[in-house]
């Protein structure tokens, strides 16, 4: 008992499958882009049909749910890390020091 090597009983931990999360073709944060997409077109769609009509709230549905989509295939396309693209022209005044 005071020997201080105390065994302890072994647990399996699961360290995840190391590749990202995917639901319907969507990875990683798209899946919450296409959540936010699909409510909002939803919200504009009731908006939309409370001030002008059932058929106005139709095109404002189709307008944003059509450009959510087209925004995270886009975005997908591009990668799931965002990168930046370092354009223009930089001039750099010292290399080193002499």
């Amino acid at each position: 008992m005071g020997n201080g090597k105390e065994r302890f009983q072994d647990y399996p931990v699961f360290k995840g499958l190391q590749r990202p999360l995917e639901f319907l073709g969507l990875q990683g944060r798209y899946i919450y882009w296409a959540a936010g997409s699909a409510g909002a077109a939803i919200a504009g769609f009731i908006a939309g049909y409370c001030l002008s009509g059932f058929v106005a709230g139709l095109v404002i549905l189709a307008v944003v749910a059509s450009a959510g989509a087209a925004l995270i295939l886009f975005k997908q396309r591009k990668g799931l890390h965002s990168k930046k693209d370092g354009r223009g022209i930089y001039i750099y005044a010292r290399s080193r020091q002499t």
